[in-house]
């Protein structure tokens, strides 16, 4: 009986000895697995693409409703007390209160402060930082996140030390799951006992015992099959990872890694994101019940959610207060006042992606730097030139202007989405180039083709300043152009181009050919003016498409897309200068170190008084010519602008600008059917709706001549200068300095004293 007792002794001792090698030698093979996975790049963290800052300063003019829109895209809450803490805001009678977060952009760094803005007539009047008093002369908001390009996980992840996460949310945390987390080695022998003895005792499943250090390795290297196997897998490899790494490491990777909800399609994992997505917070920031509200979630993100059930999240978050203080990371008094505190969440906003059009562009852009894997990887930060506020007040006023046509005109509705009434709409600085907003079609979800980049589109009259100001070295705003009926031979055939309406002049100058859109006349300029020496001087504006050599080209026959139209308007505005569009600005990596930076790129095409006076033509053409009705419209400040109709009414054109903001609207059909409306009746009216809502691009301030203009007096019946009082309708014109009409007036220099009379009798009565 004794030789049998030892030999069993033997035998077990043997056996555990052998358990013991084999199961040390496993653990060290995992440790290598686990090493590799952990020395790597240990998430994938999808690039953010952002929009634009906001810039306030004193002067600039002030929408309250867009405003308050705008912080509370970025995140901001309002108070009802004076701002306390970053990230609220809290309007005032005569002006806005407001604690600013902090800001990370490629070369500087702000921190968070709070100041006091007042408003007066529209404008803000000051801004000053409410601690010290110091006046502001800027202040600039956060960008908002437009797209993140996530891999087939769809993770949300900010990824932040160890030593920036709190000591609050990582006792929370370990209160919550694992409270003898720095005395184990990767499992708890009691708190598995006590998670049986508690499920045995209510009969059901009430408690786990896994330790993080369990959650960790079953989070990175298992699947969630519950089998013996997976299981033993599991406590091997947390042994495993407490071999190989420090607590605080486990600990700084697992509040990095952890599950804490859903946003939309897409994860919240760690507690940097967490903090965002729930308080709207850096990590850094958290109180006392917010570190505990988060990790209270662990145990059932959707369960305990605040944003599904705050009183059962209240509840579960006072739970972990009491464990805190049960393990001495809190007092008494600190838990019951942050038990006595409500949750106060961030609003709730679904992942969503934000001007598609616009993000397709930038995508192309970001796909010729960078391949998907790395996009979707490798967490960069990408900062572009969207004005958010622009962008939805351009998809609303193209949505209502489509809507307003369709209503108005039966013929336009189609029962096929794919077929509806189309649109586009570009908003640019046309200083710059940064392009503020992009609709490339009605319907992202329906259409993905971009009106705006990708259609070729003939222009109509909209391309006849484009010609006129490459014919400035040929002609005069005042020069005067035949409208009468011409016939041109093109190709061995008879054209003979006709008006839209019929016109009684029979002649016309540069500028009343503009304002009136008068077809003759255009032709009648380009022929005069060389048919080659236009095309060739075209090429300077950099059209993607061919600009077609026949007389019919100034009316806009040839295609353009409306993007460079857009440009090509932006020469007029910038003294001569076209900029380049720029759309992607700044390519940051996750050490916020600069990976690319794009920057304003011009040519210059005209010179600044060529581009003047066709500003000065086009501003009359809005006054009183095509564009005259935008003052029905409210529109009150200089604007100078021109319309375009094609033949059979296929496509409706508006482009005009102010010196600070350039728009173009294109209407029409896919498959080129009649719309049966001009540029004037609609497109005008959407432009109008568009840079009606953006007063804080809208300086009302007018177009300056530069030194290389004058103004001289002209008559209006010769074209020439002004014969003194002998001409009897005079008016004043700009020319470049460089050609100004040498002839005084040949009609009226020699008139006598009765011939004047007349005249001046004669014009009374027109």
């Amino acid at each position: 009986m004794i030789l049998w007792i030892k030999r069993l002794i033997k035998i077990a001792l043997v056996a555990g000895i052998s358990g013991f090698l084999i199961a040390s030698l496993y653990c060290w093979h995992l440790t290598g697995r686990v090493e590799k996975r952990f020395s790597g790049r240990r998430w994938q963290i999808p690039s953010v693409i952002y929009s634009d800052t906001t810039l306030l300063y004193p002067g600039r003019k002030i929408h309250w409703p867009s405003l308050r829109e705008k912080l509370i895209g970025i995140g901001y809450r309002e108070s009802s007390g004076a701002p306390a803490s970053k990230g609220y805001y809290r309007p005032t009678d005569d002006g806005l209160e407001i604690y600013l977060n902090d800001l990370t952009l490629p070369g500087k760094v702000r921190y968070g402060f709070p100041a006091v803005l007042t408003f007066k007539k529209g404008t803000i009047h000051s801004m000053a930082r409410r601690d010290s008093g110091q006046d502001l002369p800027i202040l600039e908001l956060e960008p908002e996140v437009l797209m993140r390009y996530f891999g087939k996980e769809r993770e949300i992840r900010q990824v932040v030390p160890i030593d920036e996460i709190p000591a609050s949310l990582q006792h929370a945390v370990m209160a919550a799951e694992d409270a003898r987390f720095y005395t184990h080695y990767g499992v708890d022998p009691r708190g598995i006992l006590r998670a049986v003895y508690t499920n045995l005792k209510h009969g059901s499943i009430r408690q786990g015992g896994s330790t993080l250090t369990q959650q960790l390795a079953k989070n990175y290297f298992l699947t969630p099959e519950r089998t013996f196997t997976r299981k033993l897998n599991e406590l091997f490899i947390s042994f495993a990872i407490e071999l190989k790494y420090d607590k605080e490491e486990i600990l700084g990777i697992y509040l990095n890694e952890i599950y804490f909800g859903q946003k939309g399609s897409a994860s919240v994992n760690g507690a940097g994101e967490a903090a965002r997505f729930y308080f709207n917070k850096r990590v850094q920031d958290l109180t006392l019940a917010e570190s505990a509200t988060i990790a209270g979630l662990i145990k059932g993100p959707n369960l305990y959610s605040p944003y599904k059930d705050l009183e059962r999240s209240r509840k579960r978050r006072n739970v972990v207060l009491s464990s805190m203080q049960k393990n001495g990371w809190i007092t008494e008094e600190e838990r019951d006042a942050a038990s006595a505190e409500p949750i106060t969440v961030a609003g709730y906003e679904a992942y969503s992606q934000k001007a598609p059009y616009f993000l397709d562009y930038v995508s192309s852009q970001l796909r010729e730097l960078y391949p998907a894997t790395s996009l979707t990887s490798l967490g960069f930060s990408i900062y572009t030139t969207l004005d958010t506020q622009v962008q939805k007040a351009a998809e609303r006023a193209l949505k209502r202007g489509l809507e307003r046509l369709e209503n108005n005109n039966p013929k336009l509705r189609r029962n096929d989405p794919a077929k509806r009434l189309q649109g586009a709409v570009v908003v640019i600085q046309p200083r710059t180039g940064n392009i503020l907003a992009m609709v490339g079609g009605r319907n992202y979800r329906i259409s993905q083709f971009n009106r705006a980049t990708r259609a070729r589109r003939q222009s109509g009259s909209c391309f006849k300043p484009v010609v006129a100001s490459v014919l400035l070295d040929k002609f005069t705003p005042a020069d005067l152009l035949s409208n009468e009926k011409t016939d041109y031979e093109v190709d061995g055939k008879i054209w003979t181009p006709k008006n839209f309406s019929e016109e009684p002049e029979k002649q016309l100058s540069v500028r009343d050919m503009l304002r009136k859109s008068s077809n003759r006349a255009a032709v009648d300029m380009l022929m005069r003016g060389g048919l080659e020496h236009a095309v060739d001087r075209l090429e300077a504006f950099h059209f993607s498409t061919p600009v077609a050599p026949w007389p019919s080209m100034v009316l806009g026959a040839s295609e353009v897309v409306p993007m460079d139209l857009a440009r090509a308007y932006a020469v007029f505005a910038s003294d001569g200068i076209q900029p380049f569009p720029l759309s992607l600005k700044d390519v940051v990596d996750e050490r916020d170190e600069l990976l690319v930076g794009r920057h304003m790129q011009i040519d210059s095409v005209l010179s600044p008084g060529e581009a003047f006076l066709i500003t000065s033509m086009l501003e009359g053409a809005a006054k009183s010519g095509t564009g005259r009705s935008l003052a029905r419209y409210g529109i009150d400040f200089p604007v100078a602008a021109k319309t375009g109709t094609t033949n059979n009414y296929r496509d409706a054109w508006f482009v005009g600008y102010t010196p600070d903001l350039l728009a173009l609207v294109w209407v029409g059909f896919d498959n080129n059917d009649p719309i049966y409306a001009t540029g004037a009746t609609a497109a005008l009216p959407i432009w109008a709706e568009l840079v009606s809502a953006l007063p804080g691009y809208i300086s009302g301030n007018g177009f300056v001549p530069p030194p290389d203009v004058v103004k001289l007096k002209v008559c209006r019946e010769s074209g020439k200068r002004a014969a003194g009082l002998k001409c009897p309708d005079v008016y004043e014109e700009y020319f470049l300095e460089s050609n100004t009409p040498d002839e005084t007036c040949p009609i009226h220099s020699k008139a006598s004293l009765w011939e004047r009379m007349g005249r001046g009798v004669k014009g009374l009565f027109k």
